[in-house]
């Protein structure tokens, strides 16, 4: 079958890529979806089960760091766009595993845009209507923000940990590759994302799996620190109009528009869930336990989304109170799937079906 576009989607199997893939698969049946994968703690093929079997979609399992096999999915599946997500994503491991950032964030990225350029700039590549390096990064490259002010595409670069210095450095060689190789590029940076599938390491999965079986909800310092949420299928809305719209060699900010402080939003969440429980008013709070702060713990990240939603009208589709609901009622529907995560029993049977090729 002929497709109109051949899209490799690196990280597909995670939390972000997950929801991406399948919005892709099942909008847009003459593209094919070729997902990209290590299947790390992180990645789970469960996330896709209900379109590992669609026909526009091939699951390749391997690292975006190994040269050969990346230049290999471009020249057999004649790519001509890449969606690119793989990421090692969590604050806390690049604190005590900082070379896996580097690995993944700027050898993996770099590794993609040398297979990207190779492949699309070669004389006997066959042209295609577009090609496209979509980027996807974070907000944490700009650093930390005060009380007041938002992240705009102009602000200056400012990280403050292993994995937003990984990350700034792969949007860097990004922009590098569009101005002297003229590869064409576009960039996100989103706020933070929440919804179902979430690695339980993360916030509101944490919370929400803790309160269920009564246990500590470590929230660091004060919890004073303030962040911005996206809910993740706007995310995806969003991606799909840069995708499809985004102007070659522009950045644009993802945000939500919806700040809390993580002692606020801890507390929401015990509130909702104490209600759904059908406990006591109050009691999941008391589960509350303040830690020792994070090395280096950014203050405040807020997004001025502005930009992409003049040029290109794209905003946010969920309202917060909706979208907490719906996470945490996906959360206390799928406690299996959090018990399997959680395990690796999912990521081992899966690492044993597909073998690095």
């Amino acid at each position: 079958m002929d497709f109109k576009k051949n899209i490799l989607v690196t990280g597909g199997a995670g939390f972000i890529g997950s929801h991406a893939v399948r919005h892709f698969v099942k909008k847009y049946s003459a593209y094919k979806i070729i997902n990209l994968d290590k299947l790390t703690y992180a990645g789970n093929l469960e996330n896709l089960k209900d379109i590992e079997n669609s026909e526009n979609y091939v699951f390749i399992r391997g690292d975006i760091t190994d040269s050969e096999l990346v230049e290999s999915i471009f020249s057999e599946h004649s790519i001509d766009s890449v969606i690119h997500l793989a990421a090692e994503s969590h604050v806390d491991r690049s604190i005590v595993s900082p070379m896996d950032f580097i690995q993944t964030n700027i050898i993996g990225t770099f590794t993609l845009l040398n297979a990207a350029k190779k492949f699309w700039q070669t004389s006997n590549h066959k042209p295609q209507t577009t090609n496209l390096f979509y980027h996807i990064s974070t907000d944490e490259v700009y650093g930390s923000l005060g009380a007041t002010g938002y992240f705009t595409e102009e602000t200056s670069y400012d990280p403050r940990s292993p994995y937003s210095a990984s990350k700034a450095g792969s949007d860097h060689l990004v922009m590098a590759y569009h101005h002297t190789y003229k590869l064409p590029v576009v960039i996100t940076n989103c706020s933070n994302n929440y919804g179902p599938f979430q690695f339980p390491e993360k916030l509101m999965p944490l919370i929400i799996h803790n309160i269920v079986h009564q246990k500590p909800l470590p929230v660091y310092g004060k919890g004073e620190n303030v962040r911005d949420w996206l809910f993740v299928q706007d995310h995806v809305e969003a991606m799909d109009t840069v995708f499809h719209k985004g102007k070659e060699g522009e950045t644009y900010n993802i945000g939500g528009s919806n700040e809390w402080k993580n002692i606020d939003l801890v507390r929401k969440i015990c509130s909702i869930m104490d209600e759904k429980l059908k406990r006591a008013a109050g009691s999941s709070e008391k589960l509350i336990t303040f830690v020792k702060d994070r090395a280096g713990h950014d203050l405040r990240y807020a997004i001025d989304s502005g930009k992409i939603q003049r040029e290109l009208g794209w905003k946010p589709a969920h309202r917060f109170e909706d979208g907490i609901e719906l996470t945490i009622d996906w959360y206390m529907n799928n406690s299996e799937w959090l018990n399997h995560v959680t395990s690796g029993e999912y990521q081992k049977y899966y690492q044993e079906q597909y073998v690095n090729r």
